[in-house]
């Protein structure tokens, strides 16, 4: 018999290629269905690092679902991850705010003028009043930029449990959804967003 045939036959390298084989399958696991992220930075306040001042080393540890994006099922509330339209190496975690057709009311630094969200675009905004660059600095961002909603906290252990979609207080009454606008233009009714 060969020295290659041989080597095939000895139990280490038949359970070393037995594992091979799945990593294709781990590879696609963790960037079209589940992973595991750390969120760092205080944007997301409350909603992640909580303690971010007093334990600046200690990040919340998430998973992250990535069909959502794959099938473009966005809602309002998510909050998803995405490159930074500023700094296309930075990958940041942000709340939907607005969907495309909805407008919006931007806070400082944008003009106080309303926005319409274009087609294939959304705002996003950070949960944190004071320490975010969001869409209220860029604009609407494209769709695309999305790499997947942020589904579970796993890590602080006290604090494990799925991402809350509910809109923070700033966010709220400021964004009509497109049907609202339409309503409110066609009929004159006063129509809240809360």
């Amino acid at each position: 018999m060969s020295k290659a045939g041989s080597f095939f036959r000895h139990k280490g390298v038949k359970d070393a290629f037995r594992v091979l084989a799945w990593v294709p399958v781990g590879i696609f696991f963790t960037r079209h269905v589940y992973s595991l992220a750390s969120v760092t930075g205080g944007s997301m306040q409350p909603t992640f690092n909580p303690n971010l001042s007093s334990s600046p080393l200690h990040h919340d540890v998430v998973l992250l679902e990535r069909w959502s994006v794959a099938i473009n099922r966005f809602r309002r509330g998510d909050v998803v991850t995405l490159w930074s339209p500023q700094n296309p190496e930075l990958l940041t975690t942000k709340r939907i705010v607005a969907l495309e057709g909805d407008l919006v009311n931007p806070l400082p630094p944008s003009p106080p003028t309303p926005i319409r969200i274009p087609p294939g675009h959304c705002w996003v905004e950070g949960d944190s009043k004071y320490q975010t660059r969001d869409s209220n600095t860029y604009g609407p961002i494209p769709l695309g930029l999305i790499t997947s909603r942020v589904a579970y906290i796993l890590w602080p252990w006290p604090r494990r449990g799925l991402v809350d979609t509910d809109l923070p207080t700033k966010s709220k009454g400021r964004v009509r959804t497109l049907g609202q606008s339409f309503l409110q233009s066609k009929f004159g009714e006063a129509l809240n967003n809360d």
